[in-house]
């Protein structure tokens, strides 16, 4: 089992930064990748970005490239996404996840484990 917590979202102003942290415990061994989804009420779960284990290669949804950086700190067992200059349409829970498989990183059906969710909220 791997569990995964997320924390720092919050409300924001457009413009302005927030990071959010997700540290994972437990059978960790064999991740693939880390990704960070985020949902919309009404919307379907979207791709935002993700980090690849072994290489610490990333990869960005193209609404969020350019503003938004995936890191990680391995002494932390932590993933971060920076989000700069934000937008009202970033509005949503983010959700980090982890793969073992080797699917598809941009859809998140391919995720065996998810954290709780934290809401970021971008006001005009």
């Amino acid at each position: 089992q791997v569990q995964l917590v997320e924390s720092g979202g919050g409300l924001v102003q457009a413009g302005g930064s927030l990071r959010l942290s997700c540290t994972t415990s437990g059978r960790t061994f064999g991740t693939n990748a880390m990704g960070w989804f985020r949902q919309a009420p009404g919307k379907e779960r979207e791709f935002v970005g993700a980090i690849i284990w072994s290489n610490s290669g990333t990869y960005y949804a193209d609404s969020v490239k350019g503003r938004f950086t995936i890191s990680r700190d391995n002494a932390k067992n932590t993933v971060y996404l920076q989000m700069d200059s934000l937008k009202p349409e970033d509005t949503a829970v983010y959700y980090c996840a982890a793969q073992f498989s080797r699917l598809n990183i941009r859809d998140y059906r391919s995720y065996d484990y998810w954290g709780q969710g934290t809401q970021v909220t971008v006001s005009s």
